[in-house]
């Protein structure tokens, strides 16, 4: 990790690996874990705070609200060179 990198862990931001972390927390400790985020936050590591936890969550579900409600417009990926429902249709 370099040291731009590690000097960004507390709240200023999230590396990819912490990301992949938080969602593995999240799926481990429940909202009915006693002391959700300060485990959460040692899960993650890097400094993270129970605070910077639950704000980090709190971001989540208002970007899934967004999504949700059609904020976010979805993406229009390049396709791969064939039609995807086709190719799972010949697949039967």
């Amino acid at each position: 990790m370099t040291s731009s990198s590690s000097s960004r862990s507390s709240s200023s931001g999230w590396s990819k690996e912490q990301n992949k972390l938080f969602e593995r927390a999240l799926a481990k400790y429940d909202e009915e874990t006693p002391n959700r985020w300060q485990k959460v936050a040692r899960f993650v590591g890097g400094g993270k705070s129970p605070e910077d936890a639950r704000r980090h969550y709190e971001r989540l579900l208002e970007d899934v609200q967004r999504i949700e409600s059609g904020d976010v417009p979805i993406p229009n990926y390049p396709s791969s060179g064939g039609n995807e429902q086709q190719r799972y249709r010949n697949d039967d």
